[in-house]
């Protein structure tokens, strides 16, 4: 397939961790007394429970079968994104998968290689699995960018009537992975790589960092 500018490419966050070696085996894992009572609560591996909070700031809601956790990268969601699907488990026991430790740079080692090699101006986008407050069923999320505007700000433009737009911000990098994982798919399609074409290129550049709301802006705190 060939890239040309403005193609937006999409890889899934597992093919990404797996890469940079971000698969833990869980024998590895001594947990400690707070995983274990945390893992009593919530019903689950102690070990991984530590996994957990090794990558967490903070438990934000928990109670049996279920461990929300704000991550060190600002993401709330379930189990800081440690995952035990599509991966292999060998003769050692279960292991584990984290996050990239830095997703964004992920993002931009990517695209620098995509470029080098298709000579195009392209975004790259590291897509994971995301469940929503009040809402069933995960999507895709963006929690990796490089090379895309992440927000299309249109705060102090008009509406179609004139009438001036208080807090219209586009979240377009989510918008590019769920796009995307309707292709890639979320269980054993084993499509790691989605491409999104007849994009022109973005002039700005912005990490999906910057999609995180701040804590202070936090309503249910």
């Amino acid at each position: 397939m060939r890239l040309g500018d403005g193609d937006v490419v999409c890889v899934a966050q597992k093919v990404v961790s797996k890469a940079e070696g971000r698969l833990i085996a869980l024998a590895e894992v001594t947990p400690s007394a707070e995983a274990v009572e945390l893992a009593r609560r919530t019903d689950k591996d102690p070990r991984l429970v530590q996994l957990v909070l090794d990558e967490s700031t903070e438990v934000v809601r928990s109670k049996p079968g279920v461990l929300i956790v704000r991550h060190r990268l600002g993401l709330v969601g379930a189990n800081a994104g440690i995952d035990q699907s599509n991966i292999e488990h060998g003769d050692g026991g279960e292991q584990a998968l984290l996050l990239p430790r830095d997703p964004d740079a992920s993002a931009r080692r990517l695209r620098e290689a995509l470029q080098a090699g298709s000579g195009a101006r392209l975004g790259v986008v590291i897509t994971d699995s995301s469940n929503r407050p009040w809402r069933l069923g995960t999507i895709g999320a963006a929690i990796g960018c490089a090379g895309i505007r992440v927000l299309d700000d249109r705060r102090g433009g008009h509406d179609i009537y004139g009438r001036e737009l208080q807090v219209t911000l586009i979240n377009r990098a989510d918008a590019y992975a769920t796009m995307a994982t309707l292709v890639m798919g979320e269980t054993t399609e084993r499509i790691p790589v989605a491409v999104i074409q007849g994009l022109a290129p973005d002039a700005v550049d912005e990490p999906a960092s910057r999609i995180i709301r701040p804590l202070e802006e936090d309503l249910f705190k």
